[in-house]
């Protein structure tokens, strides 16, 4: 699996029922599978799927249109319940996946 770079800013505590704001990035080096002339030299290779899961359950799910920016850079919100870990994971056409994961400290 290639390595691809991420960004993914979130606070590392909250409170229970705190609202907890997610801004994550991936770089990806995107082929669309078009080129100027018409030819297609190699097949589509696109990030279609962000799933993002809290404590064992899925709390966000995206799924990217070919349209989607090569480096797709994705907000969201969840509400704090208790503390886990909160596991990001991006498929891309190929099958490859790439995995962060980031702990969620919940404090009364």
């Amino acid at each position: 699996m290639a390595a691809r770079t991420h960004r993914i800013v979130m606070p590392e505590t909250a409170r229970p029922g705190e609202l907890v704001r997610v801004r994550c990035l991936i770089q990806h080096p995107m082929i669309t599978g078009h080129t100027a002339s018409g030819a297609s030299t190699q097949p589509r290779n696109i990030i279609h799927t962000l799933t993002v899961a809290y404590a064992g359950s899925e709390v966000f799910r995206a799924d990217y249109m070919p349209g989607i920016a090569a480096n797709p850079y994705t907000a969201f919100a969840f509400r704090a319940e208790q503390s886990g870990d909160v596991v990001f994971t991006w498929i891309e056409d190929a099958g490859e996946q790439t995995v962060a994961t980031r702990r969620l400290t919940v404090t009364p």
